[in-house]
């Protein structure tokens, strides 16, 4: 069975800062960890492969430095790790970014791919249901726990607010997995040394069949118009009300403030 499993670097997120002009984050000089969601996918694919045997390929999108990302990758268990960098993918939304994973999967083996539910600098949960709808797959989000698996069909258990589903599909397939689905392993330590040693596959702009109106920043139709600091005053009002007369203070304020048009409200 060929899994691959879709991971990010993101900035260390007490440490996120704003390029106010572009919109974009700046990673330069940001200290970055792995997606706690993605780690929790790759591991819940290590189980697979411990108890049936898998080939486990990793892949990112990012700078050049997420290479450092991918070696440690390589010390819990990987068997192939794939980075996908170009200058002219930069500052990509997740539309310009599934279209280019998209891309770079479609020459690839794969059985199954994982992805993390959402990245912590974004937030968005879109990247690993839209790749899917690029490549054509059934996909399934919010998983729990994977229940059954073989090379033809999967079995989950997915997370919903107040209860679960239990779904299968037919593979090929993609799931996005929740942090809870699987605690990351530690590095084994004959492997660390092993992973300076492992090659990286990069795939570069050049080596995909891309509309360069599709990817990066141009191609992304998502526009930041303006970022800022919330300003905190020292002397805001506390109030400490009952639910309904919360409510209703909350919608007065609102109205008052014109963020809402006028209308009668039931309070009940």
């Amino acid at each position: 069975m060929n899994i691959v499993v879709l991971l990010k670097q993101v900035p260390d997120t007490t440490e996120m800062k704003i390029d106010k002009e572009k919109g974009t984050l700046i990673r330069t000089g940001v200290p970055t960890i792995t997606n706690p969601d993605d780690l929790a996918g790759l591991e819940a694919a290590l189980k697979i492969k411990d108890q049936q045997g898998a080939s486990i390929t990793c892949v990112t999108m990012g700078p050049p430095q997420a290479e450092s990302m991918l070696r440690e990758l390589y010390a819990m268990g990987a068997d192939e790790c794939v980075l996908i960098s170009d200058g002219k993918f930069g500052g990509a939304d997740t539309w310009a970014t599934s279209n280019t994973i998209g891309a770079a999967l479609s020459s690839m083996d794969y059985d199954l791919i994982i992805a993390g539910r959402q990245a912590i600098d974004g937030d968005t949960a879109q990247v690993g249901p839209q790749t899917a709808e690029k490549l054509g797959l059934p996909q399934i989000t919010y998983v729990d726990e994977i229940l059954e698996i073989s090379k033809e069909k999967i079995r989950v258990k997915k997370a919903l607010e107040n209860r679960y589903e239990i779904i299968e599909s037919d593979m090929p397939c993609l799931i996005t997995t929740l942090s809870t689905i699987a605690k990351p392993r530690y590095m084994h330590v004959k492997k660390i040394m092993e992973a300076f040693d492992k090659d990286i596959r990069i795939i570069r702009y050049d080596d995909l069949n891309l509309d360069p109106m599709t990817i990066g920043l141009k191609g992304s139709p998502t526009k930041v118009k303006k970022t800022f600091t919330k300003e905190v005053h020292k002397n805001s009002d506390i109030l400490t009300l009952e639910p309904k007369e919360s409510a209703r203070t909350i919608f007065d304020m609102l109205l008052t403030h014109n963020f809402i048009g006028k209308k009668e409200v039931s309070y009940e």
